[in-house]
């Protein structure tokens, strides 16, 4: 497939609206119906998606395997994730600690994928930092999302959604992004990247 910004804006113009017409009103948008049936449709081969699972763990043993897959979001995510660590650079204070997870998404919208990073600081069980990593991810977390890009490309033939056309901004409305802040990510992912469960 050549992933294009226009083609992937006119797949995505189906499934999310630029106004707010439907707000507080019982019925549903036509764009929310065709998104909520193809979501139907992919749950139907949900376990497609465990097999994804099965093979990171055996591919990837030392990393917990987890789901935040979410009928609100346009993609399956899965999660690998690394245990609660001390932060190195902070030794006064020890109840500071830190996790990361290599988050790997497939578009329902459109056959394309990305994978991405989420790195989350505590102050004892609170969380007080998080952050979003895309290109490049910090070292730790290459080799096992480089596990989940091949995994991705053989068992759903995705392809990688270049980042520079991750980033176009779109006039539509996602969830919480509205213009100008709106942009196919997204559209085609999720619009909480860092919302994850760890």
């Amino acid at each position: 497939m050549s992933i294009s910004a226009e083609h992937l804006l006119s797949i995505v113009r189906s499934y999310w609206r630029s106004d707010h017409e439907f707000d507080g009103k019982l019925e549903r948008s036509p764009e929310l119906e065709r998104f909520q049936a193809l979501w139907k449709q992919k749950l139907e081969k949900i376990d497609e998606w465990w097999v994804l699972h099965d093979e990171l763990r055996a591919a990837l043993p030392h990393l917990k395997i987890g789901d935040a897959t979410a009928t609100v979001d346009a993609c399956s995510r899965c999660l690998l994730y690394a245990e609660q660590q001390l932060v190195p650079e902070d030794p006064e204070d020890e109840r500071r600690s830190r996790c990361w997870a290599v988050v790997g998404c497939v578009s329902i919208l459109a056959p394309v994928y990305t994978v991405y990073g989420v790195q989350y600081d505590y102050k004892g069980r609170q969380w007080i930092d998080r952050r979003v990593f895309f290109e490049p991810l910090p070292p730790e977390m290459r080799a096992p999302a480089e596990v989940v890009a091949r995994k991705l490309e053989a068992l759903f033939g995705v392809e990688a959604l270049p980042r520079e056309i991750a980033e176009t901004r779109i006039p539509l409305i996602v969830e919480r992004q509205e213009p100008p802040h709106t942009t196919l990510f997204h559209a085609l992912f999720t619009s909480e990247p860092e919302s994850v469960p760890l």
